[in-house]
């Protein structure tokens, strides 16, 4: 068996709020749209995607680390971005509410936490220098 493609397929109640934020905003490039009678979807790029499996104790790490505290669920989305203290400030500019500002991480990358509209959990991420 070959996977061929990670979706993450989330259903928005205010379906041109998500999309303005996630294509308009954060400026991820759009693939294809459909309609149906009943409804729409539109499937934006990323450049790769990544399925990380963490443990309980991992995520609450990661949480304390990003946060200071347990906020996610189980699920939540992380993109790389060139600055991420910037992409926040623009992310929360366009509704996106700011959970934690950037950090910069014991894995060496400067996190930040938003809530996005529709109630996504989003880490914004920029790999730092070795340095």
């Amino acid at each position: 068996m070959t996977v061929k493609e990670l979706r993450l397929v989330v259903t928005a109640d205010d379906y041109a709020e998500a999309v303005a934020f996630y294509r308009d905003v954060l400026g991820l490039p759009e693939r294809a749209s459909y309609s149906s009678p009943d409804g729409r979807v539109t499937i934006l790029e990323v450049e790769r995607a990544t399925l990380e499996i963490a443990d309980p104790g991992q995520a609450d790490f990661i949480d304390e680390v990003e946060v200071g505290r347990r906020v996610a669920g189980k699920y939540r989305v992380a993109f790389e971005v060139e600055n991420s203290a910037a992409t926040t400030k623009e992310l929360a500019a366009a509704g996106a509410t700011v959970v934690a500002e950037p950090t910069r991480t014991p894995w060496n990358s400067l996190n930040s936490r938003l809530e996005t509209p529709g109630g996504i959990q989003l880490t914004l991420f920029t790999e730092l220098d070795l340095k």
